[in-house]
């Protein structure tokens, strides 16, 4: 099928179909987990847009003999690819689709032109092995159908960024054989959100989860415009070992009248006050934890806590990942901006 809500996808194919984001997702839902309402256009639906329209062809013609090290003619062959993706509509019967079930979306969270973010899901991405983390791009605060209908495009694009068409020629993986499904995600409206690993990402000790935490979205942290509050809990005992506040300047909030997530001054009484009480680290860690059991190996996963959220609630869970990278080592300093780039907003 060209679309598949979330709660439709059979674990046993939820990756294969969703890719790596939303087929976690997908899984963690069956656990139990609170995950946002979503849907997905998967990833037989990008390989009939790409048959469809004729793009499967404007791809070849583009990655024939291209050189990986030619970085000249990679930047025009990724620049030319993301034109032609962007520039062609989506086949008319599969857009339809689209705006049908986003409307349902928006039923479904009864609101009208419900807030979205839009999340690039390729097969491949996260993988427990190697990373591609940083790739593809997602896009936060998409509401109308028209402007998810162009945000389900620019994460089709973002197949073919250089760093992603240099990897696949390096590699010789044809797109076919990398597929982007794309996922249209509820929007939590954010009191905080951020990451957190079920091991300390530095030093790789397997006692403790470390969170990091801002107001609102993330945005702001992956402009480098706030750093955010960490944290630091033993996973035997729950005990609070660190907490460390840091001034945060800037809040990504989204904006009804341009309707997307946008950065603002932060209110001067929120810039010194840690984003998380004890009740809601320990939520974070509660779910980090039995995420981690599920899998069986170390995450990192991206939550948000509902403004609406009371104490006992679940906290929301959007993505998770392995932790794939671990230094053996630790390095002069702890850099939570760096950390937070690299593997909670997906930009190295």
């Amino acid at each position: 099928m060209l679309v598949r809500w979330l709660d439709e996808l059979d674990p046993d194919e939820a990756i294969r179909l969703g890719g790596s984001k939303m087929g976690r997702l997908a899984e963690l839902a069956r656990t139990g987990a609170a995950v946002p309402k979503a849907f997905t256009i998967t990833v037989e639906g990008f390989a009939f847009q790409m048959a469809s329209t004729g793009l499967d062809q404007v791809i070849d013609d583009a990655m024939a003999g291209l050189d990986a090290d030619d970085h000249l003619a990679l930047e025009v062959a990724a620049d030319r690819l993301r034109g032609a993706i962007m520039g062609t509509p989506i086949e008319s019967s599969l857009a339809a689709t689209i705006v049908d079930e986003y409307e349902e979306l928006c039923d479904r969270c009864s609101d009208l032109n419900v807030p979205t973010a839009v999340r690039s899901s390729a097969t491949g991405e996260d993988g427990a092995d190697s990373s591609f983390a940083g790739i593809f791009d997602t896009f936060l605060g998409v509401s109308g159908s028209e402007r998810v209908l162009q945000a389900v495009q620019a994460c089709w694009a973002s197949l073919f960024s250089p760093r992603a068409v240099a990897y696949r020629a390096r590699h010789g993986i044809s797109h076919r054989q990398m597929p982007m499904a794309v996922g249209i995600v509820e929007l939590v409206h954010a009191r905080c959100s951020g990451v957190a690993f079920s091991l300390h990402p530095v030093t790789g000790k397997r006692d403790r989860v470390v969170v990091e935490s801002n107001w609102g979205w993330g945005e702001a942290v992956v402009q480098g415009l706030v750093t955010p509050d960490s944290f630091e809990v033993g996973k035997a005992d729950r005990r609070i070992l660190r907490r460390h506040v840091n001034d945060k300047k800037v809040v990504s909030a989204f904006d009804f009248a341009v309707g997307r997530v946008t950065e603002t001054d932060m209110p001067q009484r929120l810039r010194g006050r840690l984003s998380l009480d004890d009740e809601q680290l320990l939520a974070v860690v509660d779910a980090v934890i039995a995420i981690e059991e599920h899998y069986g190996y170390p995450v990192d996963v991206e939550w948000v806590l509902d403004r609406h959220r009371r104490p006992g609630d679940p906290v929301s869970i959007v993505q998770t990942r392995p932790v794939t990278v671990v230094a053996h080592s630790a390095p002069p300093a702890f850099d939570p901006m760096a950390l937070a780039n690299k593997h909670i907003f997906g930009r190295a």
